[in-house]
Parts: structure tokens; C-alpha cells; sequence
């Protein structure tokens, strides 16, 4: 049998919807909508198109936003300036930074300078912390768009053993965290210096694998029924026009003869992030939110 996708665009599509239709709502009771702010440092091509991609879906749902782009010789004490006066503006509800940041800037102090009610991309320290609490703050963006798919395609978690290939703190170790104090499963932490990666992934009813190498989960390496999420995109050469092709951590063709649910990449996880980063931004706006998310 052939596994479901687990489709990040489908699922991200619906999200933005029903945010739209509450924005309108917010809009029509005599409020303004949300307002996100991105910070851009530099000119890297890769960067420039995922911010405009978040700027792309907050016009889609009919936030407000603003982007701040600054040469990458600005130093990390003008940056902090910038932010401080972010964080002081009342119109604003949500802060993103780009990263990579240049060398000469502290990607840790400038995401930690980010108001935690403002800090959308669950970053900062307070952020972070609060994972563990049953009243959790704004969430990493990732994982939390990777439970919220896993819910809507009814994929079960409570009592499921789920496997956890890499211990990032943006992904590996948040989504580690929010699947056993949140979603009940017996968690399994791994990362590419695991000996045996095998031997563990091969129990997992749910891997989650996030180490950017590429089609490094073969499919001798799960089991029948697993339920798989893919968090890495790698571009490798190619030939084609574009001059390369993108690879995921896991090797799809084998993997998904295997799996019971899997995401793809590109289509999977990516378009989760910015649907979490929107929904954590509308948060962040208000209270009153009427879309049902699990966390």
C-alpha cells in the first residue's frame, strides 16, 4: 500500500485560509490586523527568497508588514538598536530575523534581544523554556508546524514511539520536547553521530529526521507502517536547468515503499514553518483566536 503524503502545501493552504478569514473578522469588528516585521541583513540570494515568501503569505492572509533590509556591514549593536525600537512599537505583533546573520553578529544575542510576545520563530531563551510548561509561549515555528501537520492527517502520537535524528536547538531538541511533554509519545533522541542510527530508527512508529545530509535514512532502515517527516532540504549539482536538484534526509524512493505517511521535499515541512510562523504572529496579535491547533 502506498503511503499517504503528508502534503505541507495542502495543509499550509488551509491554515492560511482560516487565519485570512479571521483577520477579515478582526478587520470587520473595527481592529487592525497583525503586523509582522522581518529583518534581512545582506544580500544572500537564499535568504531573500524565504523572506519573500513570508511576506508573500502575509499579504495572502492580509497581515500587515514590514521589512527592514540592512547591509551585512551593519554592526550587531546598530542591529540590537533596530530591534529595541521593534520591540517598542506597539503596532508591531511579530518579529522575525533571517539567518544566517554575518559572521560578525551573534545570531544568539540578536534572536534573544526579541521580545518573547513578539518572538514568532520561538527563538529566544524564555521561549524555549516555557516548552516544558503547560502553558507554553510562542513555539518553534518548525516543530510546531510539524505536529500541527501530523494532526490534521489524524497521524497518532500519544503512546507512539517516536524517533528524533538530530538535536538542534531549532529543531531537533524543541521537537523532542513538544512530542513527549505535549503530544505523550516515548521519545527517542538520535543525531549523526549515533552509533547504530540504524538500530533505532528501525523502532520508530514516527522519525522525524533533521541533520541536513542527504538520503541519509534508507529504507532498510525502517519499519513497516512508520509515519516519516523529512525537515531536510539539501540542493545538490545537477545537470538540469536550474543546475541542481533538492534532497531531503530521507531517501524517498526506498522510504516511502515502507511508510504508512510521509512528507516530501520540497512540499512538506517548509510550507508548515511559515503557516506556524503566521499562526504564531496571529497569536501574538490576540488572545481570541478561533482556529483549533492541538498545542
Amino acid at each position: 500500500m502506498a503511503a499517504t503524503i503528508l502534503d505541507g502545501r495542502k495543509i499550509a493552504d488551509e491554515i492560511k485560509n482560516e487565519i485570512a478569514v479571521e483577520v477579515a473578522a478582526l478587520k470587520d469588528a473595527g481592529k487592525r490586523a497583525p503586523h509582522l516585521a522581518a529583518i534581512l541583513v545582506g544580500d544572500d540570494g537564499a535568504s531573500h527568497t524565504y523572506v519573500n515568501n513570508k511576506i508573500k503569505s502575509c499579504k495572502k492572509v492580509g497581515f500587515e508588514y514590514t521589512l527592514l533590509n540592512f547591509p551585512e556591514t551593519i554592526s550587531e549593536a546598530k542591529l540590537m538598536t533596530e530591534i529595541d525600537r521593534i520591540n517598542a512599537d506597539d503596532d508591531i505583533d511579530g518579529v522575525i530575523v533571517q539567518l544566517p546573520l554575518p559572521d560578525h553578529i551573534s545570531a544568539a544575542k540578536v534572536t534573544d534581544r526579541i521580545l518573547p510576545h513578539k518572538d514568532v520563530d520561538g527563538f529566544t531563551n524564555e521561549n524555549y523554556g516555557r516548552i516544558t510548561s503547560k502553558k507554553p509561549g510562542l513555539l518553534p515555528a518548525t516543530p510546531f508546524g510539524i505536529v500541527e501537520l501530523l494532526k490534521r492527517y489524524n497521524v497518532p502520537m500519544e503512546g507512539k514511539h517516536c524517533v528524533m535524528v538530530g538535536n538542534s536547538r531549532t529543531v531537533g531538541a524543541p521537537m523532542s520536547s513538544i512530542m513527549s511533554y505535549h503530544e505523550n509519545a516515548t521519545v527517542t533522541v538520535c543525531h549523526i553521530y549515533t552509533e547504530d542510527l540504524a538500530k533505532h530508527t528501525k523502532q520508530a512508529d514516527i522519525l522525524i529526521v533533521a541533520t541536513g545530509k542527504p538520503a541519509l535514512i534508507k529504507g532498510d532502515m525502517v519499519k513497516d507502517g512508520v509515519a516519516v517527516v523529512d525537515v531536510g532540504i539539501t540542493r545538490l549539482p545537477s545537470n538540469n536547468e536550474r543546475g541542481y536538484t533538492l534532497s531531503g534526509d530521507v531517501d524517498f524512493e526506498e522510504v516511502s515503499k515502507k511508510a504508512s505517511f510521509i512528507t516530501p521535499v520540497p512540499g512538506g515541512v517548509g510550507p508548515m514553518t511559515i503557516a506556524s510562523l503566521l499562526l504564531n504572529t496571529l497569536k501574538a496579535a490576540t488572545t481570541a483566536s478561533t482556529i483549533t491547533t492541538k498545542i
